[in-house]
């Protein structure tokens, strides 16, 4: 479950890819089937997009960057942890 949610838009190529090769080699399937299943997939495409703007946006998010005076007593704190050893 995991890897669903680390790479779900690896997972959505793969299903589309799928797809596309399914609806090419079995031209006796319903063209609605079909249609059905895009229509599905554009869906899941949007929840896929949402998630990976989600995680973007959580990667650059002030909370979890240092600033300047975290950054400077992180260094200090590193320097006195170094001398006492």
């Amino acid at each position: 479950m995991t890897f669903i949610k680390t790479h779900p838009a690896r997972l959505y190529a793969v299903a589309v890819a799928a797809l596309a090769l399914v609806a090419h080699y079995r031209p006796e399937l319903p063209s609605a089937l079909v249609l059905g299943l895009v229509a599905a997939v554009l869906g899941v495409g949007e929840a896929v997009q949402r998630t990976e703007n989600g995680k973007t946006t959580a990667a650059g998010s002030p909370e979890l960057v240092p600033n300047d005076d975290q950054a400077d007593k992180l260094t200090e704190h590193q320097d006195t942890e170094g001398a006492a050893q």
